[in-house]
């Protein structure tokens, strides 16, 4: 399953929840350099939908707020109730 994520770098917390537009926002605490945001932010997702970091993947946007990113079939639950908080 693909879902598009918004990162926030540079959050007081890291927290995934929430909308931007259609996106699911992954605010971090680590800043955008050498993609610390991204990795920091897959972690953070990861550790959110349950699943080990090694299933979520980057398909989209390395340099980007916004990215694509592949996770687990079986988290889809865990994504609808992140979008909704």
């Amino acid at each position: 399953m693909r879902v598009e994520i918004r990162v926030r770098p540079g959050a007081s917390r890291t927290r995934v929840g929430g909308r931007h537009g259609e996106r699911l926002v992954v605010a971090v605490t680590a800043r955008a350099v050498d993609g610390a945001a991204t990795e920091a932010a897959l972690a953070a997702l990861a550790d959110a939908l349950g699943v080990r970091r090694r299933e979520v993947a980057l398909v989209r946007g390395a340099t980007s707020r916004d990215k694509l990113v592949e996770v687990p079939d079986d988290a889809a639950a865990q994504v609808a109730a992140c979008l909704d908080d």
